[in-house]
């Protein structure tokens, strides 16, 4: 017996060891890895600045700017120190929205600094400041040089795009499907969607959104991509657009702090909240929300390797701006070679969802939404607690490396009400895509549940 036991000390000290060493061998890759990767995003920042001026005959200011750059025109205002912004077409810029996480990442070469107390030498930043001005409609109609020019990139419409499925008479209820970061209205609309029951389908009229830049909506090139915009948008072309007066959400990833912010928004009207992975990190006491939220989700490791995506797509402005240069810039092209290497045996709206967006678009909508609402995220949590009488549905997938399950039942240790369904060897995507038709069951009982 005690030797049994012995030998399992043995194997538990071995394994810790390994653990160990592992860790700090993904430490030591890690730091290497973001030295040569901090100064390729420095080599490249002047690149791209050549180039701009080059083939557009403007010199554009980027986020990590040395020097501070006067306002060049009616209509723009310098934040920070040194990003000139375009006002959005609805005239108005809230700066309280702009994350500071645009300005201040962390790098071995250069320090990113943000004074938090006001945009500097220009305007104070409160919770009431606006910013006005006199501008056009969204520049959409001239794509930069590195962004695609196809039609779907450069849509000339003032809404989303929606795909509306269901009852088309005489439905009962509405259900809005928003998705998560570089996605699109297909990972509902391939996995969900056809696999609801007649019953529902008869009964439920359902909205699948490509929010605003990704897909196949608009993807203006002066937007900020603030959750205001997102928000106006989602109510211009659904709630508004189409007489919508109650609604179950169900959303995913970044979808679900939209969720949240529509549900605060409509109290009243909102049936049920289905969150899949959502992005909630407590803040420790005396951090920052939106630069604790950044090193969470871009933790600067080159492992897991979605891990090491985020970190780039976070923290480096230009390297993240090449690979839509490769990527989203030749949409169809990588599409299209997807379908001829598997002879179209597999749908490719997971590889069109991932591809089809602006850089400008995934930026600003990862720092402004998933970094700079960090600190609104508990205001939402406490009105759905207090506020609404929905009730709130948690999914998570055991294996997802991007956001921990611990986030789900941080969201229920806000709404205790909430009840988290932790699905086992599921990540971040397959706790929707192949288990689809189990899922639409799931959600088929949540809405015939519940009571407004």
């Amino acid at each position: 017996m005690s030797l049994c036991f012995f030998i399992v000390v043995i194997m538990g000290a071995v394994k810790g060891s390994a653990r160990s060493s592992l860790i700090a061998m993904n430490e030591a890759i890690s730091f290497l890895v973001f030295i040569i990767l901090d100064i390729v995003d420095f080599m490249l920042c002047y690149t791209y600045k050549v180039i701009d001026f080059l083939i557009e005959a403007e010199w554009k200011p980027c986020y990590c700017s040395f020097t501070k750059e006067a306002i060049t025109s009616s209509g723009s205002i310098l934040v920070g120190e040194s990003k000139i912004v375009c006002l959005t077409c609805s005239s108005k810029v809230h700066l309280e929205e702009i994350s500071d996480t645009l300005y201040s990442r962390p790098s071995k070469w250069k320090r990113r600094k943000f004074d938090n107390a006001g945009v500097r030498s220009t305007f104070t930043v409160n919770n009431s400041t606006i910013v006005e001005g006199k501008m056009g409609a969204h520049n959409i109609t001239t794509p930069r040089w590195s962004d695609c020019d196809c039609n779907t990139c450069n849509s000339c419409k003032d809404s989303l795009f929606v795909r509306v499925d269901g009852a088309k008479a005489n439905f009962e209820e509405d259900v809005l499907f928003l998705h998560g970061f570089i996605s699109s209205s297909a990972f509902w609309t391939e996995t969900l969607f056809p696999n609801f029951s007649k019953a529902a389908t008869s009964k439920y009229r359902l909205f699948a959104v490509d929010l605003l830049g990704f897909g196949r909506s608009p993807k203006p090139s002066d937007s900020l991509y603030t959750i205001r915009e997102h928000l106006e948008m989602i109510e211009k072309s659904v709630i508004e657009g189409h007489k919508v007066k109650s609604f179950h959400i169900v959303a995913h990833s970044l979808g679900c702090i939209l969720a949240l912010a529509l549900a605060v928004k409509y109290p009243g009207s909102v049936k049920s909240l289905t969150l899949i992975a959502p992005p909630y990190f407590p803040t420790p006491k005396g951090e920052q929300p939106t630069q604790h939220m950044m090193r969470r989700i871009a933790p600067r490791r080159v492992w897991p390797p979605i891990a090491f995506g985020a970190s780039i797509a976070c923290g480096y402005e230009h390297i993240s701006r090449s690979v839509c240069l490769v990527i989203c810039k030749n949409h169809r092209l990588w599409e299209f070679l997807t379908k001829l290497v598997t002879r179209n045996r597999i749908r490719t709206y997971l590889i069109e969802g991932f591809c089809c967006h602006t850089h400008n678009a995934a930026w600003h909508t990862l720092h402004n939404i998933i970094c700079g609402t960090a600190g609104k995220i508990e205001g939402y949590l406490e009105m759905v607690k207090n506020k609404l009488k929905c009730e709130v549905t948690v999914f998570h997938g055991e294996d997802d490396e991007l956001i921990p399950v611990e986030c789900s039942f941080n969201v229920q240790s806000r709404i205790p009400r909430a009840h988290v369904k932790v699905i086992q060897k599921k990540d971040h995507i397959t706790i929707v895509v192949g288990r689809q038709k189990s899922f639409a069951t799931e959600l088929e009982q949540i809405w015939n549940n519940a009571k407004l």
